[in-house]
């Protein structure tokens, strides 16, 4: 018979809710998924060895656990020697839906952060060769560092504005929310079309050219202009 655990109905304690605090509240964002788009600026794609044009978007997934807050450490991760920095505009999402318009993914939209989607590009590498998924690449330990949400009630909703992250002081990426190939209404459509989306969902929206790699005691700094800055230590 199974030993029930104090709470009287699981077999163990259920881990904690993951959330990102909402800036300038006592509040807390509680995430339900992490959505990705790949390769959504055109100069990323080409830096990645792949046609820019504006081919259907396509997507991946990272474990909300995954999740490390601004300030946080990114504790350099097992099996890889080749992790790299890709920082993004993050959207955060209050309503859901299946097949959602994009002239109404503003009105589903909480708000906005800056993340980093971290990559063992190895074994990322590794996996597309083979044709398998690329979760070993994406999907690992502290592979999610995000600021604190800023809600778009006091922001809106930037379409424009520069994207940038440097590594140790020296800049790495730059681009600009304009660059992006699907857009924040697009990529909510596309992505309700294939997956019904819930409150707590974020989007990684994409990440612009300059990826490249991280080491033990390197500092990232970067931010999304009208949005916010992240600041993370490689341990």
């Amino acid at each position: 018979m199974t030993q029930q655990s104090a709470s009287g109905r699981y077999v163990f304690p259920p881990p904690s809710q993951p959330s990102l605090p909402v800036r300038g509240t006592t509040q807390l964002f509680p995430v339900h998924r992490i959505y990705c788009v790949g390769r959504n600026y055109a100069e990323h794609a080409i830096e990645m060895g792949h046609d820019p044009k504006r081919e259907a978007p396509f997507f991946f997934q990272k474990n909300p656990d995954t999740l490390v807050p601004d300030g946080g450490r990114f504790p350099y991760p097992d099996r890889s020697t080749d992790v790299h920095h890709e920082l993004e505009l993050v959207v955060a999402l209050a309503k859901g839906g299946k097949n959602i318009a994009p002239k109404d993914a503003a009105a589903c939209i909480f708000g906005y952060a800056v993340g980093l989607d971290m990559t063992r590009r190895d074994l990322q590498g590794e996996a597309k060769k083979l044709g398998r998924p690329w979760e070993v690449g994406k999907a690992f330990e502290q592979a999610a560092p995000c600021s604190a949400i800023v809600p778009a009630s006091q922001i809106g909703h930037p379409a424009k504005g520069a994207v940038w992250l440097d590594v140790n002081g020296e800049r790495r990426q730059t681009g600009d929310l304009s660059q992006l190939i699907w857009s924040v209404p697009e990529i909510v459509g596309h992505l309700s079309a294939l997956f019904e989306l819930k409150p707590g969902d974020l989007i990684f929206t994409g990440t612009p050219a300059g990826v490249g790699p991280v080491k033990r005691g390197d500092r990232l700094h970067g931010g999304v202009e009208g949005v916010g800055e992240l600041r993370i230590e490689v341990a």
